[in-house]
Parts: C-alpha cells; sequence; structure tokens
C-alpha cells in the first residue's frame, strides 16, 4: 500500500498519453496524487483522471495552469472559476477528490494518520527576479527577456480583475480549510507550484519564477505539519528538504524534456508515504 505521486501528465502529447495507458499501481490499495497539468481539454482531463480512478484505490488532483487555459480547441470554453467549478464537478462525478472536497486521511504501514490536502493557491507575481521590486518592474524585465508564461493569453481570472486577485482570495479561503485540519494530525501538501521559492532558483530562465507560486505559501510546510509537500510545474523531477520537509516534484513533462534525461523515458509516480 503505497501514496504515490505525478503530475504534468500533459496528455496531448500522444507519447505521454501512451504511459498514462501504462500506469498501473503496485498494489490495489494504492492512491495517486495528481498534481495538476493532466491535459489542456476537458475531454482528456475526464479520459484520464477516468482511466486513473479505475486503476487506483483512490486519486486526489489538484488543478494546474493548463486545466484552467481557455483554448480554442476545447469544445468547454469556460473561462476562469466557471471553468475551475466545472472541473471540480466532472471530478466529482468521477469520484475524484479536489482541493474543494473534505481531506482524506491516509494512514500507511507506520500508522501515522496524516491528511492529504490538495491545494489550489495559483500565483500572484511574488517570485520576482532579481532587481525587480514591483509586479510592473518583472514583468517587463521577463518580457524584455522573452519569458512569458502562456497563461497570460490562455488563463483568465473570470470574474476577478486579475490573477493575483483570484490568487488572494484562494490563499485566504485555503488558509482556513488548512487551520481547521485537527492539530494532532499531520499533513501532505499537494499543489501544482511550490509553496517555496527556493526549487525554482534552478530554472534556465529565472524571470519565469514569476509564474511558479507566492510568496504567502513559504511557510506552510512547517505551520500545518507537512510530512511532504508534493508538487510539478517546473518539468525537473527531483526531492529536495526545506526546513527538513521532503518536496517531491513529480512532472512527467513533455516528450522532449524527458527523453534528453538519463533514464530516456517518462517518469514513473513517486512513492511519498508507505
Amino acid at each position: 500500500m503505497s501514496l504515490l505521486a505525478i503530475s504534468d501528465l500533459h496528455i496531448n502529447h500522444p507519447e505521454n498519453r501512451k504511459h498514462v495507458e501504462a500506469l498501473r499501481p503496485e498494489s490495489d490499495d494504492d492512491w495517486l496524487l495528481v498534481a495538476g497539468d493532466v491535459g489542456d481539454l476537458v475531454p482528456d482531463i475526464e479520459w484520464a483522471l477516468r482511466l486513473l480512478r479505475d486503476r487506483f484505490a483512490r486519486v486526489v488532483w489538484a488543478p494546474g495552469n493548463h486545466e484552467l487555459w481557455t483554448v480554442s480547441a476545447d469544445p468547454v470554453q469556460a473561462r476562469g472559476v466557471e471553468r475551475y467549478e466545472l472541473l471540480v464537478a466532472l471530478c466529482r462525478e468521477l469520484g475524484v477528490l479536489t482541493p474543494e472536497d473534505p481531506y482524506p486521511v491516509w494512514t500507511g504501514e507506520d500508522g501515522r494518520p496524516a491528511a492529504i490536502a490538495p491545494l489550489f493557491v495559483l500565483y500572484d507575481y511574488t517570485f520576482r527576479p532579481e532587481g525587480t521590486a514591483t509586479q510592473e518592474e518583472a514583468l517587463a524585465q521577463a518580457r524584455s527577456a522573452h519569458v512569458v508564461c502562456t497563461d497570460e493569453r490562455l488563463l483568465h481570472p473570470d470574474p476577478y480583475p486579475s490573477l493575483d486577485a483570484w490568487c488572494r482570495a484562494r490563499l485566504e479561503l485555503t488558509e482556513a480549510r488548512l487551520a481547521a485540519v485537527p492539530a494532532e494530525l499531520e499533513t501532505v501538501l499537494v499543489n501544482h507550484y511550490p509553496l517555496v521559492r527556493e526549487p525554482t532558483r534552478v530554472l534556465r530562465y529565472p524571470e519565469f519564477a514569476l509564474w511558479c507560486g507566492t510568496e504567502h505559501t513559504a511557510d506552510w510546510h512547517i505551520r500545518h505539519r507537512a510530512r511532504a509537500m508534493v508538487y510539478g510545474h517546473l518539468h525537473i523531477p527531483r526531492t529536495t528538504r526545506h526546513d527538513g520537509v521532503p518536496f517531491h516534484e513529480v512532472s512527467v513533462g513533455y516528450p522532449r524534456e524527458w527523453r534528453e534525461r538519463p533514464q530516456g523515458r517518462p517518469a514513473q509516480p513517486t512513492t511519498v508515504l508507505r
């Protein structure tokens, strides 16, 4: 019985879709945490989550930025909050847990229970490049370096006036939910973005950190008793430790990326707990 995690499946790429089709649990009791970027289109997201739900004892999903994109090829043209709520409703139909559901409790071989907390908090442009003091300066530097996330065209904050405003609302809501977890329970925090900035320091293009999280979550792994933190988005699969807590980056990534790694194939799910 294992608590496994994976993210950034990007099944619009045929090689990645084949990889997802081949995923199997080690045990009938295994849980799978999916930390976002399953795909760009609602039908693809539904296909992948349905397949994984049929194979794993429990599937827990936190959205990435790609699920929230509104692209012209998608038969579902909902934007912003409406799109997120549509995806939550879809997951509930499938029996997949979301950030809007009660946190399930995992108890592994050591008998230590942990609340599994999928999060949706977005980003607010506070992971700024060196030498910039404001969001405007940071975005100007990113544009000058020709490093601009596609979110700026496809991820809409409706009905919020901006993505950072939506982020602030999600931070407030999520903080309240995490604070309500009983004090005797540890947590496993699952978010598309890293909760601390340090993992972004290795990005080839440092300006891209603007679209990778928020400084407001920097101490959540401490305050909310995390045994582990799971994230994706960076497409740099590895495990680092921050204040003694393991942070697992569990991305599959794009085919051109995983072909260049030593193993030359997509990453398998990472074991978070047993």
